[in-house]
């Protein structure tokens, strides 16, 4: 058993690309964000694997998903998992992202979820979202996981006129179809009661919505799932996997890991070649995040913030946001296309110009902490919680597209239920793959950088 420094035996990587990358490396620092600086030790671990074991339940990554994976193996089905790391305890998307918890997997409105697979799957789908976000606080509530929750809803708020009708037909479609308390705020109703951005133009606020501490949940799910009873070693990256005689035989560093069943949650950080049945079924896409130092009492005044929950607005490149526990404002974007761009500092001045537009107090000041990290985003805009027919024993969950805060926990737990052969409900995130683009995925970067300039000028200019 060791406890893990901040500070990791290798160089952060900060060009780390999915898509390039021949490996995970091994025993990196952790990326500089604000969440890994504030959130203290990290948990104890079970360090790296160190010879050949024989295990009943792999699970590779230990991100939100890998671990709820984990817990529910433990908890719910008897089962002794052993979580497989290549750095440290939830090094990626886990430690990287927002800290916003939202109503929803994926990319897609509920208008699209009825547009594909009409309104009785989007009603169940709904459900699914909403017994989810119920089992999400239970594990934080329950458990006792200090990640400085601030429940309040999620405001989508309109970045601009146009945009609002369309806005108000899906909250009246949330109303009438589902249920679901939505509601549209006027652009007066948002600078008086959430928060004074001068970019809105109204907003639509949805009922569940939390704001966190990323890593602080993260290590809550750490210390959790050894407790009962998982083992979690760090150090650890799968260099190599092949099936044979009823057994996954995992290769890391310091020994082979035997298992008879294997689930995968890797989110955008597993490179192409961990095994040829997941390879280029995601399109690792980069966002930025900044924070800044903390606010004077004047530029809070002028922030306005009266709320700590997810604010999200209406680009395509959308701009998440929110005032921290500590009088810091954190905003994020999309950024970068490849891992080799990633520092360019246009990236960040164009993010550095978000945040001016929203609060033009705050144009030049200070920030505190910067950082990126890749999303994983499937190509029909879904995530999956499935198995591998061709591939006995095997199961992943992946692809929730910047929305994955929330679900990630139920995601972990309905892949747990598929390796202890529960049947999942009827849903086309549990009943299909994640499309499988091949040769295609390096290519589609260029039509992303295309999509970038349309989109860019979709939300800015027209």
């Amino acid at each position: 058993m060791q406890t893990r420094p901040l500070r990791g035996s290798a160089a952060y990587d900060a060009h780390y690309d999915p898509l390039t990358a021949r490996t995970l490396g091994r025993g990196s620092d952790y990326a500089p964000t604000y969440w890994i600086a504030t959130a203290g030790q990290p948990p104890e671990d079970d360090g790296p694997v160190t010879g050949d074991m024989d295990v009943e339940v792999a699970v590779i990554g230990s991100g939100y998903t890998g671990l709820n994976c984990a817990i529910a193996l433990a908890r719910d089905h008897g089962m002794q998992p052993v979580v497989l790391e290549a750095h440290g305890t939830a090094y990626g998307c886990s430690t990287r992202n927002g800290g916003q918890a939202q109503f929803s997997a994926g990319r897609l409105k509920r208008s699209q979820w009825i547009e594909r697979w009409g309104l009785d799957v989007a009603r169940r789908l709904h459900g699914e979202m909403l017994e989810a976000f119920d089992y999400w606080r239970s594990q934080i509530r329950d458990h006792g996981i200090d990640c400085d929750p601030q429940d309040g809803g999620h405001y989508y708020i309109a970045h601009k006129a146009s945009v609002v009708p369309g806005m108000a037909r899906e909250a009246e479609l949330l109303r009438d179809r589902f249920g679901y308390g939505a509601k549209m705020m006027s652009r007066d109703e948002v600078m008086a009661e959430v928060i004074r951005d001068h970019e809105a133009q109204g907003a639509m606020f949805e009922p569940d919505g939390v704001g966190i501490h990323a890593a602080r949940l993260a290590f809550g799910y750490c210390r959790l799932a050894r407790e009962l009873g998982a083992k979690v070693h760090t150090d650890s990256p799968v260099e190599g996997w092949v099936y044979r005689d009823g057994r996954h035989h995992l290769r890391t560093p310091g020994g082979t890991v035997r298992a008879r069943k294997v689930a995968v949650a890797t989110a955008g950080y597993a490179p192409r070649g961990l095994h040829a049945r997941l390879r280029d079924r995601l399109l690792p896409i980069m966002s930025n995040s900044v924070v800044t130092r903390v606010l004077t009492g004047a530029e809070l005044a002028e922030v306005g913030a009266k709320v700590g929950s997810p604010l999200t607005d209406t680009r395509t490149l959308r701009h998440y946001y929110r005032l921290l526990p500590d009088n810091r404002l954190q905003i994020g974007s999309r950024a970068a296309i490849t891992g080799r761009d990633a520092a360019n500092a246009r990236h960040l001045a164009g993010l550095r110009e978000g945040l001016a537009r929203k609060f033009p107090v705050l144009r030049g000041i200070e920030l505190d902490f910067s950082w990126w990290g890749w999303v994983d985003v499937s190509h029909d805009m879904m995530p999956r919680i499935t198995g591998l027919p061709d591939l006995p024993g095997a199961y992943y969950a992946l692809g929730y597209g910047g929305n994955g805060v929330m679900y990630s926990a139920m995601a972990g737990r309905r892949m747990a239920q598929l390796a202890a052969g529960v049947r999942l409900p009827d849903l086309p995130i549990f009943g299909s793959e994640l499309k499988h683009e091949g040769w295609k995925t390096p290519f589609r970067r260029l039509g992303q950088w295309g999509l970038y300039q349309l989109y860019h000028y979709r939300d800015e200019r027209q």
